[in-house]
């Protein structure tokens, strides 16, 4: 019924910089919450930052001032701009996006997408 699609990612150096975005779809009524989540290896998935549908943000401590997120609401896109990469910024990162549909609120994930730090 929604479908999150993520692009971006890939291999980066320590220091340098990428950007991953991620499109909702489906039968949606409205986009509410939208985050970014990321899971490491042996890992529990953490949040990286969250924005809600007015703008209000929530960074966590490891990224602030590294990694910032935004939304385009129009497109149903959420955008995550990652800067002076580190190696522990190394995962799965995952979109999640909080939905209001004809049939009620559905919480969705995308399928991840790769983030490697590597020199």
């Amino acid at each position: 019924q929604v479908q999150l699609v993520e692009s971006g990612g890939g291999l980066v150096q320590p220091g340098g910089s990428l950007r991953v975005s991620c499109t909702a779809s489906g039968r949606i009524f409205r986009v509410n919450d939208m985050g970014w989540y990321r899971q490491a290896p042996g890992k529990q998935r953490e949040l990286v930052a969250a924005i809600t549908r007015g703008g209000s943000t929530n960074t966590a401590d490891s990224v602030k001032g590294r990694f910032t997120i935004s939304r385009d609401n129009a497109k149903n896109t959420v955008i995550l701009q990652m800067n002076s990469l580190k190696p522990e910024d190394t995962a799965v990162y995952y979109c999640n996006a909080r939905c209001a549909t004809l049939t009620g609120v559905i919480d969705s994930w995308g399928q991840g997408t790769q983030v490697t730090v590597s020199s």
